[in-house]
């Protein structure tokens, strides 16, 4: 991240680096590394955007489960991403097809000098003599970005190598203000989300997404080169995370929960459950139970849930038990911890 400052880091299975997930806490808010080796102590710059790239647990993205469940990953860590999204493999007629033939185009010799590439590259004066439409028509991002087949049959992306420079210069000299009708849309939509009755443990939506709304409209309109951020760049940003937080809290059954937040599904299971090894805790006067004790008092409880090792792993990942040994757990919530934790430091 130190070698990416002022650019972008690209990491890929960011699942597999669950070790350094704690280093990138500091890097990610404060926007630098701090080093402290041989009795030497610096802070090194780290201001780069990061595009991460993580695989689910076992390969498969269980919509049951919380994006945090399924990455294996702390809800600190994925609130540092401004947008989060799911990317799963459905089977695609169109989308199959265009795949296909781009894979058999690289191994057939084409890529870069394919005849369309070729061609776009003679057209490029004329494009330029008669102008390039970048006016914003109506209709959402999407319908905008969606390729027609008929119309834009002859579409080649930009080369690699002119999308790179055309980055660093915008990153480099466009500094967009916010106008006031994009502020007041951008505003408006969070206290939207802010609204939502969600769950007594505290609501998803903090002030980080504002700064995110912002740096999202300050891209969008650094983009197209301009200085002022628009009302339509406003309302990109607020498709654009509204299509996020669809995929970041949508359950099983197509419903968006804000309730998912807490990095645990079943939220509801837990705490019954939660609740009933804390009086359980009261009456043995102990915090630590086996693993037997518990799949026991799930059983008297009627604990429902998928699977009862999954869900006391994700108790244990988010923090309500602690594991003392191969089957052992403590449990960090209950009132008898807290009383000789009290006694201890008394």
């Amino acid at each position: 991240m130190v070698l990416a400052d002022s650019g972008l880091c690209c990491i890929d299975e960011f699942d597999k680096m669950s070790a350094e997930h704690q280093a990138l806490l500091e890097a990610m808010e404060q926007q630098c590394v701090s080093i402290a080796k041989a009795g030497l102590v610096a802070s090194l710059s780290a201001r780069t955007s990061i595009l991460a790239a993580a695989n689910p647990v076992g390969g498969h993205y269980n919509r049951a489960k919380t994006v945090n469940e399924n990455l294996k990953m702390s809800a600190a860590l994925l609130s540092r991403f401004d947008l989060v999204f799911i990317l799963l493999d459905k089977p695609d007629e169109l989308l199959d097809k265009q795949v296909s033939e781009h894979i058999m185009s690289l191994h057939s010799g084409y890529g870069e000098h394919s005849p369309a590439t070729k061609k776009l590259r003679r057209d490029a004066a004329s494009q330029n003599a008669g102008g390039i439409d970048m006016s914003v028509n109506g209709g959402s991002l999407v319908s905008r970005l969606r390729l027609d087949r008929k119309k834009d049959g002859d579409f080649v992306p930009l080369p690699a190598q002119l999308l790179r420079k055309y980055i660093a210069y915008a990153r480099t000299n466009v500094f967009p203000r916010m106008s006031k009708p994009a502020a007041e849309i951008l505003q408006k939509f969070y206290l939207q989300l802010r609204g939502h009755d969600t769950s007594g443990d505290g609501t998803p939506i903090t002030a980080r997404q504002l700064e995110s709304l912002v740096r999202l409209a300050e891209a969008r309109a650094r983009l197209e080169l301009r200085e002022e951020i628009t009302a339509q760049d406003a309302m990109d940003v607020v498709e654009i995370m509204k299509e996020s937080l669809y995929d970041k809290y949508v359950d099983e059954h197509g419903f968006v929960d804000f309730g998912r937040s807490g990095g645990m599904s079943q939220q509801k299971e837990a705490k019954r459950f939660l609740s009933a090894l804390n009086k359980q805790s009261e009456l043995d006067q102990k915090d630590c139970f086996s693993i037997s004790e518990i799949y026991s008092l799930a059983d008297r409880i009627g604990l429902r849930v998928p699977d009862i090792d999954t869900f006391v792993d994700n108790l244990n990942s988010v923090g309500y038990l602690l594991k003392k040994g191969p089957k052992t757990y403590q449990v960090l919530s209950s009132s008898y911890s807290r009383s000789q934790s009290s006694r201890l430091r008394g």
